[in-house]
């Protein structure tokens, strides 16, 4: 019986296991957190607000208002640019609502430094996809966030990125595989370059598109490597669930 039950339990923890993997790695002499999430195991999910229109702001939260049906995340991260009441800045749609709208055009700051581009969640893949040819394509996101600018756009840098760029941050994004079955989440440990941290997506990864989702408030979740980090209070948050044990 009691071996029955321990292989039961390898069943259960393999699959999740496999959902959500981070890992350190050096790449051109710089550092980052890396974590790669196998769409078709995982629950990934977008989170904004709890049911009474408060901003969850936190690791936390999120985990807070999980436990209530038995569950946890297994990973989060920041998940793009907000205002200053941590509304979505860009298109937001979580559990298949939408609460804000995409945006379209060039503006001020890192967001409207375009190309930029959309996190789109669905039920069987994970896509990053430039703004405007989301708004052509318009697919059916459960989950959904924008951000900017694309740090890589089908297989290239961004073309404003410089290569001697000098503006160095602790920066977070998320790139996806061709087949839309693989979305990988990457901090920066160090400080870098937008030229740097495109670089890793596109040289290193080998990922075909990637979005940048914030750069400075950059924060993780990590528990397999002891990590929750704390700080100012977030916007959106994109995080992995599973089960509490």
């Amino acid at each position: 019986m009691l071996r029955c039950l321990v292989f039961m339990s390898l069943l259960w923890a393999g699959p999740l296991a496999a959902a959500v993997s981070c890992e350190s790695e050096t790449y051109n002499e710089r550092s980052y957190t890396i974590c790669r999430v196998d769409i078709q195991n995982a629950d990934l999910r977008l989170f904004l607000q709890t049911p009474n229109g408060k901003s969850f702001g936190s690791f936390a939260n999120v985990d807070k208002a999980l436990a209530t049906s038995g569950q946890q995340l297994s990973f989060a991260m920041n998940a793009g640019m907000y205002h200053q009441d941590r509304s979505p800045v860009g298109l937001y749609i979580e559990a298949g609502k939408q609460s804000a709208p995409l945006v379209i055009g060039a503006s001020p700051g890192n967001f409207g430094l375009v190309p930029n581009g959309v996190f789109c969640i669905q039920e069987q893949r994970a896509d990053v996809i430039e703004t405007l040819r989301f708004q052509k394509r318009a697919p059916a996101c459960t989950y959904a966030t924008q951000s900017g600018p694309m740090l890589v756009v089908d297989g290239a840098l961004h073309p404003r990125f410089l290569r001697n760029g000098t503006s160095r941050y602790i920066r977070n994004g998320v790139g996806t595989s061709s087949d839309g079955q693989s979305a990988v989440f990457v901090i920066s440990t160090t400080p870098v370059t937008f030229y740097e941290f495109g670089s890793l997506f596109k040289d290193h990864l080998g990922l075909p598109n990637a979005l940048y989702l914030d750069g400075n408030i950059s924060k993780l979740h990590a528990p397999e490597l002891g990590r929750s980090d704390m700080g100012f209070a977030m916007g959106p948050i994109v995080g992995v669930v599973a089960p509490a044990p």
